[in-house]
């Protein structure tokens, strides 16, 4: 790779980085009430049942499941053309668990479509970030051990909605016969 591509690599992470610093900074007043349907806030203590929720979802887009999420679910723009049933899934681990939050951090409860949450359009242009790192950046840095390499909201979030921007202060362990890690201590994957 040119030094020149290497250049514009370390740029693009390091806005994306510097995006990532003022786009999640904590905002406590909105982190203090949830929306609900009647549109009164509630102190944020009250429990959300993920879970009894997403199971009310399954229930409701029974036999629907395979269709594009679109057409079953009301203002979908990013993940247009995923079956309705995999949005679920992708909206419990790829955002909910990465980011350790419920489905309350983007969403109104019971009004799922509406984006008066600004941490809806956030989580989009964060998908839109990882799908052009993905699609465009990282295939181009060569001696990757991954035919395929990928980066998703775990890469960086590690379970919190700030992103993860400080190493640990003990060192990684050291590896062994078995374990293959990079000079940076993490784990390589076949």
């Amino acid at each position: 790779m040119s030094k020149r591509a290497t250049t514009k690599i370390v740029m693009v992470f390091a806005l994306v980085m510097i995006l990532c610093l003022l786009i999640l900074r904590p905002r406590t007043a909105h982190l203090a009430t949830v929306a609900v349907p009647d549109g009164n806030p509630v102190p944020a203590t009250q429990t959300f049942d993920q879970e009894a929720k997403l199971a009310e979802l399954r229930k409701k887009i029974a036999g629907r499941e395979n269709e594009p999420a679109e057409a079953v679910f009301k203002n979908i723009q990013f993940l247009k053309g995923v079956p309705a049933g995999r949005l679920l899934a992708v909206m419990r681990l790829g955002y909910s668990r990465s980011l350790g939050v419920n489905c309350t951090h983007c969403h109104v409860v019971d009004e799922w479509e509406k984006d008066d949450k600004p941490t809806k359009q956030t989580a989009r242009d964060m998908a839109l970030m990882v799908r052009t790192i993905n699609n465009d950046l990282l295939k181009n840095i060569k001696n990757l051990k991954s035919e395929s390499p990928v980066i998703n909201c775990t890469t960086c979030h590690r379970g919190q909605t700030k992103p993860a921007l400080d190493l640990p202060e003990s060192a990684p362990k050291a590896a062994s016969a078995t374990d293959s890690r990079d000079r940076h201590g993490f784990k390589q994957t076949e």
